[in-house]
């Protein structure tokens, strides 16, 4: 487990990169699907990082209070030979952790590449006219048990919301390398 940082590829203001990828639940879902919403919160995440299975209840938390206002998904583009990953390891986790919220499979890596993305969680927040206002952490607690004092992303969701500017700069999050495919 090799512990990353985030780092920003897309800037505030860039539009998302689209995607059409495959859920758990055999349907194929697009960026666009989350029209109709305030916007949209792509997490990249995967099955077998500790980073992940810490944050994954604050996670469907942010989906319980807002997901009326924003969609959720979650993106798995860790190579599907590595242990623990692929399509029936994503259905598992799936089930195990309640997760109310499609999880996609980027199995070619093209998405993660197009988004920037470098580590599990690694959270990006779109407005409705699909542009980045917010890529950054969950919360401040960014080591395996600590508790979080400061809950980045709610604010940053809440503040969308509510059509207020966020002033948060970049935080990075932290968490297991994605796993590349050679």
């Amino acid at each position: 487990m090799a512990l990353t940082q985030s780092f920003e590829k897309l800037k505030r203001g860039d539009k998302a990169p689209n995607f059409f990828l495959k859920g758990v639940d055999g349907k194929t879902y697009a960026f666009s699907d989350s029209t109709g919403k305030e916007g949209l919160l792509v997490i990249f995440m995967c099955n077998h990082c500790p980073y992940v299975k810490a944050k994954i209840e604050a996670i469907v938390q942010l989906h319980e209070k807002w997901g009326s206002k924003i969609a959720v998904v979650g993106i798995n583009s860790n190579d599907p030979a590595y242990p623990g990953e692929g399509m029936e390891s994503m259905q598992a986790f799936t089930k195990e952790r309640g997760m109310p919220f499609p999880y996609l499979f980027d199995e070619t890596q093209a998405v993660a590449k197009a988004y920037g993305a470098t580590c599990t969680p690694d959270p990006f927040l779109f407005d409705k006219e699909q542009k980045l206002i917010f890529h950054g952490r969950i919360d401040d607690a960014l080591e395996i048990g600590s508790v979080a004092t400061e809950h980045t992303m709610e604010v940053a969701i809440q503040s969308l919301v509510e059509g207020k500017e966020i002033l948060d700069e970049f935080k990075p999050s932290l968490g297991c390398s994605i796993k590349w495919m050679e």
